[in-house]
């Protein structure tokens, strides 16, 4: 079987999947199977190793669909955008503000919020309320969800281009990471979108 190279920009292949080692990232890259990406999928281990699916729950907030009145699309733009602004960020269990840090289901609570977009608190509650859509029809600010063995343990959001913004773990902050990452690429559970139609 030939090797499968992607482009900054490209998308999956026809018939190619997440777990599918032959691939690489970009020209003349390593295989993600090589050291380099061994080392980047160790660090995403250990990035997501009590991850913040189990953030507090708040009493009273809504576990449902997004409402809004915005356009999805410009809207999801807005909120990938600001997502971005906030990277450096540290990382704080629970956390749901620039001021005092994120975990990554209230990264996607704060900038779906200061976009004016309700969404529900927690990884699983967002996962729930998400309707479920293929990578390659994600837009920005969609969101993409992780599990470590049997449980739900991340959420992201979007950017495009196989890139998402997260809040990874305790001692790190606010960052940009690809879904090309081997790691990702094996945890990756399902892309999902809370903004109305």
């Amino acid at each position: 079987m030939s090797e499968t190279r992607l482009e900054p920009g490209d998308r999956l292949p026809a018939g190619a999947h997440f777990g599918d080692s032959r691939r690489t990232r970009g020209r003349n890259a390593e295989p993600i199977g090589s050291r380099r990406g061994a080392a980047a999928a160790v660090l995403a281990a250990c990035a997501l190793v009590g991850a913040c699916a189990s953030a507090p729950e708040r009493a009273g907030r809504p576990v449902g669909r997004a409402s809004s009145t915005a356009a999805p699309a410009v809207t999801g733009v807005r909120i990938a955008d600001l997502a971005l602004e906030l990277v450096g960020t540290p990382y704080r269990y629970g956390g749901e503000d620039p001021a005092s840090g994120f975990d990554c289901s209230g990264l996607v609570y704060y900038t779906y919020r200061k976009n004016g977009v309700h969404v529900p608190r927690t990884s699983r509650q967002l996962f729930k309320a998400a309707r479920k859509i293929a990578l390659d029809d994600a837009l920005r600010g969609d969101l993409v969800f992780f599990q470590d063995q049997a449980k739900l343990s991340h959420v992201g959001i979007y950017l495009g281009n196989g890139r998402f913004v997260h809040a990874p773990s305790s001692g790190s902050t606010v960052s940009v990471a690809d879904v090309g990452v081997e790691y990702y690429q094996q945890h990756l559970v399902a892309v999902g979108r809370v903004l109305p139609n």
